[in-house]
């Protein structure tokens, strides 16, 4: 009984280190195309450099104009968590010269601060370690 105990604390600190999407290309892929895709979510512009009529197709849905839009990023989402505990669970570098790296709790995949998409919320983003495992605490129980 304590060998089973115990065993699942140990499964729960692990599940806790890391979202399996920042170990798990291929999982992040998959949940990062599902929100490229997604109706209800459309995460872009896919290339920031060139991002085409994006923005203009994000402010409309909005009801905004397009410089609002323009300031509607992940990287001030509430859900974009750039914590030195999720810092720890990318690969690499984090940052390039339009921004950074971090997780969105909102849709599960390594997301750029650059970006946006129709479910972003203002109010971020999460920096403190704590204020992440809380959202990951309360995504695994959905």
């Amino acid at each position: 009984m304590i060998r089973i105990r115990l065993k699942r604390m140990t499964q729960k600190i692990v599940d806790m280190v890391c979202p399996k999407p920042t170990q798990d290309l291929e999982l992040n892929t998959r949940n990062r195309d599902s929100a490229i895709k997604a109706e209800h979510i459309k995460y872009g512009p896919l290339n920031v450099d060139d991002p085409g009529d994006y923005w203009n197709e994000i402010a409309e849905h909005w009801d905004a104009d397009v410089d609002a839009a323009k300031k509607s990023l992940c990287g001030n989402c509430v859900a974009f968590d750039i914590s030195p505990r999720m810092d720890e669970c990318m690969p690499g570098t984090t940052s390039d010269d339009d921004g950074r790296l971090g997780y969105c709790w909102m849709h599960n995949f390594k997301c750029h601060s650059a970006r946006s998409c129709y479910t972003w919320a203002k109010g971020g983003p999460i920096e403190e370690d704590k204020v992440s495992y809380d959202w990951q605490k309360r995504g695994e129980s959905e």
